[in-house]
């Protein structure tokens, strides 16, 4: 009805009561008539009466659209015209990401984890229609945040990661398992984990290769990506005149990074700066846009405020000329 749908439409049974409400109201009408008799009518023919006999009538015209007005409202019209496509890709996705002391390396601007997370967010943030979760490893690994579509808490949860939240060194193969695990049984069509590291696997009860295998059972597709430039990159040192920026050599098992993503149809990426990371992720965003799925969702607006208030200026334009311009005089 009138392009809107209604949430409580039980409360148009009140419009009922319109009826004995305007019956009373014209037999009163009649009632209220004084009688004259008259011999004859001649002398009165071609006499117009004043438009404004009519008049009378726009007090109770006026209350009753209120009321009808304030029924609506109360029946609560949702616009039901405001649908909204989006193309639902039907990917799970988990940011596997490395939090080792080794991610503070100024390499990146500022620092190569504060850039991962940076470049990570705006990722998120591109993809509303898909569920993600982030887990984070360094000598252990654990969730962070699990699959969830609620983009809000996700990169809170992100913002929050830091080096040294969990015991130090670099165990990819558990990092990666831990990801796997939290994929494993999603019924989504396209499972997908983003590895971003930027060292060599020294700790953990699981080997990189081990993990990859796991991901391969469950029709897990890993992107792997090395972070680091090449040669040498300066890391915050502690020394007795303050920190310190010193150069140390760049390790990435960039060997196993590829054999991860080879193994389970991924790829695997070098990257040697921001603007690289940054090139990395959105490669990654265009190869996972497989159409596989179209959900349609509505937005109903509520509309009882137009309602209500149109009532509303009703009712007291009616009392207003009730008493003034249309007043009765007994």
């Amino acid at each position: 009805m009138f392009g809107y749908e209604f949430a409580n439409p039980g409360y148009f049974l009140l419009l009922v009561l319109l009826v004995p409400m305007i019956l009373w109201y014209i037999f009163r009408e009649k009632k209220s008539h004084a009688d004259l008799q008259f011999s004859s009518l001649r002398a009165f023919k071609g006499i117009k009466h004043a438009g404004r006999i009519w008049l009378r009538h726009v007090v109770f015209a006026l209350e009753v659209l209120a009321i009808v007005f304030l029924v609506f409202a109360l029946a609560r019209p949702q616009a039901d015209n405001s649908w909204q496509t989006y193309n639902s890709e039907g990917i799970d996705i988990v940011l596997a990401l490395d939090v080792s002391g080794s991610m503070l390396a100024q390499d990146f601007t500022p620092d190569r984890l504060e850039a991962a997370k940076e470049v990570a967010t705006k990722f998120i943030l591109e993809r509303p229609q898909d569920r993600i979760g982030l887990v984070t490893f360094a000598g252990e690994s654990f969730t962070q945040c699990p699959l969830t579509t609620d983009q809000a808490v996700l990169v809170n949860l992100l913002r929050e990661v830091k080096s040294g939240m969990i015991e130090d060194g670099t165990a990819i193969g558990l990092g990666l398992a831990n990801a796997v695990n939290r994929l494993k049984d999603s019924p989504a069509q396209s499972k997908v984990v983003i590895l971003l590291t930027d060292g060599v696997n020294n700790r953990g009860a699981i080997a990189p290769a081990t993990a990859a295998e796991l991901a391969k059972t469950f029709n897990i597709r890993v992107y792997t990506i090395g972070v680091g430039t090449y040669g040498e990159a300066p890391y915050p040192v502690m020394t007795p005149f303050g920190v310190q920026l010193q150069n140390v050599p760049v390790e990435i098992d960039e060997e196993i990074l590829q054999q991860i993503a080879d193994l389970t149809g991924g790829h695997y990426f070098r990257a040697t700066d921001n603007d690289k990371l940054q090139q990395i992720y959105q490669e990654i965003d265009q190869m996972e846009k497989s159409k596989i799925e179209v959900k349609h969702f509505s937005k109903k607006d509520e509309k009882y405020f137009v309602f209500g208030l149109i009532g509303m200026v009703l009712l007291i334009t009616q009392a207003v000329l009730r008493y003034t311009l249309l007043r009765k005089i007994p």
